[in-house]
């Protein structure tokens, strides 16, 4: 199970941020919840119209995240409902309708941003943090410096060590050390890789993803217990040695 990293966003009082997420799709309802989990926010579900302005008013959260379509009350009567309690509740509408005029009456009716079925998690998380911060969530004090197990690696003087023992790396082979070391116990798709250090969409390139992480487990793991492992079928994933 990936470990959460500490949130960087967070309430004025520096409690978790909490989002509402209403799908009447429970699959999608749970993949959004998972993802914004992982952010280290506290993130609570509604599957219909009715439950979701229930929810809100028992949750009070800092932003909603709201399917146009659901199968008692459309989504512009729930934000009609919800803002009569919560005003100024920063939501992004999720709408498999792609006509011009849907998304108008979503933003018309006061919704702050939307976002077309199918969707990106990380397009998603992406529209939450903006509107989140535009309406105050405070940022926490980040350090330069990953670590995970006896691996360290400073993302502003880009010096990598292991143990103590410095290690010498290429501008490619830093980057992907550094998506490893900011998903620690997760296990990254080749695809995931490719998008995030060669900004490309997976396309019959894994043998460049392969080929770096060898680079990299030679210059990691060699002479020292793996932290490093391929996880058959799925990606790669990077550990503290046991």
């Amino acid at each position: 199970m990936p470990v959460a990293p500490a949130a960087d966003l967070t309430r004025p009082d520096g409690s978790p941020l909490r989002v509402l997420v209403v799908d009447d799709e429970v699959n999608i309802a749970e993949l959004i919840s998972m993802a914004l989990r992982y952010e280290g926010w506290q993130v609570q579900t509604a599957h219909t119209g009715t439950s979701a302005v229930n929810a809100a008013k028992e949750l009070g959260p800092d932003a909603v995240v709201l399917d146009m379509m659901l199968p008692d009350v459309d989504g512009l009567e729930v934000l009609r409902r919800m803002r009569t309690a919560l005003p100024d509740v920063p939501v992004v509408f999720l709408t498999a309708r792609d006509a011009v005029e849907d998304r108008v009456a979503g933003l018309t009716a006061g919704g702050d941003d939307y976002v077309t079925k199918p969707f990106s998690l990380e397009e998603l998380v992406a529209r939450l943090r903006g509107l989140m911060r535009r309406s105050g969530a405070q940022r926490v004090a980040e350090s330069s410096v990953l670590r995970v197990g006896d691996l360290e690696l400073d993302e502003d003087s880009h010096e990598v060590s292991r143990a103590g023992e410095e290690i010498a790396l290429t501008a490619t082979e830093f980057e992907l050390l550094r998506f490893l070391m900011r998903n620690p116990r997760r296990v990254l798709s080749k695809a995931q890789i490719l998008d995030r250090v060669w900004n490309y969409d997976f396309g019959g390139q894994a043998n460049v993803v392969e080929l770096y992480i060898s680079y990299l487990r030679k210059k990691i793991d060699a002479g020292r217990a793996p932290m490093i492992h391929t996880m058959r079928g799925a990606g790669y994933v990077l550990k503290p040695a046991s």
